[in-house]
């Protein structure tokens, strides 16, 4: 069933719906839409289990693409441009493939509509065994994670996730539905690839990432039919956040 998911928006003009990656959330978007707020109202997601949206026993793609729907429904849109990261990436092309007359055009950020190796459940298990209930101070936890997290700018990214609660912290993040649910997010659903999105595509691809291999948009074929690839210098996974400025400029571009 569809939950009703928490958004920012800021702006004004056409609407963009932007989605977030796996332990993300709408605030770490807060820049990208104030950059892009001038010509645009960008509602900027918590995907269900994440930031200040509700918690559900499960999510895949076809779930929470359900989820978006309702969202743009909600908001009054009949159809909107939507643009995802990562995770938020896939969700996006679920919601175009099944809802197509939903989406306007579709950015996929650093992602494509292939399985990928699971290694992101690390990250989880190194939140759960934090144990972030006896820490006394945000800088202990940042401590547990940084002896179990070998990448040290994800830890940061991680650490927008825990939040106070009464009298001690706790993760904003449902861990224990999103570790179950990981095999289904590092994949994608075989039923959506015998469907079609005929709107607007563009792939915003870093170049030191490997999300994005080959370049020549074979593996969104033959379900976007009007997909090209951009490649971004000098950025890996996270496009906005290694290179906000040619990201913002890309996005622009795309969405005219």
């Amino acid at each position: 069933m569809p939950i009703d998911l928490h958004h920012e928006t800021s702006g004004s003009g056409p609407s963009l719906i932007v989605l977030h990656g796996l332990y993300g959330s709408s605030g770490n978007w807060r820049s990208v839409g104030r950059a892009l707020a001038a010509t645009h109202t960008v509602h900027a997601v918590d995907l269900r289990n994440h930031g200040a949206s509700p918690w559900a026993d499960s999510m895949d793609y076809v779930e929470m693409a359900e989820d978006v729907k309702r969202l743009i429904e909600r908001l009054g849109l009949q159809r909107a441009a939507v643009m995802g990261h990562s995770m938020g990436g896939k969700t996006a092309m679920a919601l175009a493939l099944r809802h197509p007359e939903r989406v306007s055009r579709l950015i996929v950020v650093d992602i494509a509509p292939i399985p990928y190796a699971d290694t992101l459940t690390p990250f989880a298990e190194a939140m759960k065994g934090a144990n972030v209930l006896a820490a006394a101070t945000r800088a202990e936890v940042q401590r547990r994670l940084a002896a179990h997290v070998p990448e040290p700018d994800v830890v940061p990214f991680l650490m927008q996730n825990l939040v106070t609660q009464n009298d001690h912290f706790d993760w904003r993040l449902n861990l224990m539905t999103i570790s179950a649910a990981m095999p289904g997010l590092c994949s994608f659903p075989a039923a959506l690839t015998a469907l079609r999105y005929g709107g607007p595509t563009v792939v915003l691809a870093g170049a030191h990432s490997h999300y994005v291999l080959p370049r020549d948009a074979s593996a969104y074929a033959p379900m976007f039919t009007q997909v090209r690839i951009e490649v971004v210098e000098n950025a890996g996974h996270w496009v906005h956040a290694d290179q906000p400025e040619a990201f913002v400029h890309r996005v622009k571009q795309a969405l005219k």
